[in-house]
């Protein structure tokens, strides 16, 4: 694949079998569970790789007694069925970067040539076996009037998970003109989700779902994250890093696989406060993604620096789905505190 906004070095590098194992081992050496999520680049290029980490752990799920959790994220280019019923089989979690209507315009093949076609095909191949995987969908300036009947389209193919992330980075330029359009788009997300609600359908949008939930609950997006703690990211070498948008930065690096993890460096990392000095007075603090580090390193460069695409757009959504939110808790309260409280 060849994305427009995506990031990514692209460079053929692959884990050995050696390095994996160290991972596993790793995975395993703290805590009362482990887990692994298989991310790339695009990991279905070693299927033989995944599947020998996750018969591991699980041998090691039996020797430990602690729980093991498994997961990736893929473009689902190469999904099949066989792989398809391992995975359902063995528990591996799957979620597929596929941006509905607006796949032809970001998510081309390195050819250039569209891949919306294949992707509807292995999103559905994938419900058929999983029916209760991710869509996740990048929103693009290129393709923002497509977000709506982007969301629309996946929920009518079967997923009633989806998560929609805007594209940060180098590679993409927000002007005003997408920010009012991305608006538009939003309220009209806002109004399906609510008929859906309605019918008492189940489907999980973030960030409505995380933005109403958090509000009602008192938590924070800074504590689902735990920079360097809760995850570890493991390149292809075995190097450790708190993210994926921290590999290559040397002040960054928390250890390897080998030598084991850098445990005084994690520390001093982990109780670095990311929120922004601009962000410490606004109302909306608790409520917003200004202390993720990922996205602040990927617009700015510095981890506790917010971008104004990433404020306006938070501000923009966190109204979109408190005005949804009053609407539905006024109209159908009982409804509202069993899904959301």
């Amino acid at each position: 694949m060849n994305c427009s906004y995506c990031t990514r070095e692209k460079a053929s590098r692959d884990m050995s079998e050696e390095t994996l194992i160290k991972a596993c081992e790793l995975a395993f050496s703290s805590g009362n569970s482990a887990g692994l999520s298989f991310f790339g680049g695009e990991p279905t290029l070693k299927k033989e790789l995944i599947i020998k980490a996750i018969e591991y752990c699980k041998e090691k799920e039996k020797q430990t007694g602690k729980r093991f959790r498994c997961k990736m994220t893929t473009n689902g280019t190469l999904l099949d069925d066989n792989f398809l019923n391992y995975a359902k089989l063995s528990g591996l979690e799957i979620a597929i970067s596929y941006d509905g209507t607006a796949q032809n315009v970001c998510r081309k093949f390195a050819d250039c040539s569209n891949s919306g076609k294949m992707a509807e095909e292995k999103a559905r191949l994938l419900l058929s076996y999983m029916p209760q995987s991710y869509a996740m969908l990048t929103l693009a300036p290129d393709a923002v009037t497509e977000l709506y009947n982007s969301v629309k389209h996946l929920y009518d193919i079967g997923f009633r998970k989806i998560s929609a992330t805007p594209a940060y980075g180098k590679n993409v330029n927000w002007n005003d003109d997408d920010i009012a359009k991305l608006e538009d788009e939003l309220v009209k997300i806002a109004d399906f989700y609510s008929d859906v609600f309605k019918k008492d359908i189940r489907l999980f949008f973030s960030p409505f779902d995380s933005k109403i939930t958090s509000c009602i609950r008192g938590t924070s997006p800074k504590d689902h994250c735990q920079l360097g703690i809760r995850q570890l990211t493991v390149t292809t070498d075995g190097t450790l890093y708190p993210c994926t948008q921290f590999i290559g930065k040397s002040a960054f690096c928390l250890g390897n696989v080998t030598d084991g993890i850098d445990a005084e460096k994690r520390q001093a990392l982990s109780l670095i406060d990311t929120t922004p000095e601009i962000c410490r007075q606004c109302d909306l603090k608790d409520r917003c993604t200004n202390s993720c580090s990922c996205a602040n390193i990927m617009e700015t460069g510095e981890m506790n620096r917010i971008s104004p695409l990433q404020c306006t757009y938070e501000r923009m959504l966190i109204r979109i789905c408190d005005n949804m939110a009053e609407k539905l808790y006024s109209e159908y309260p009982y409804k509202f505190r069993k899904r959301y409280m």
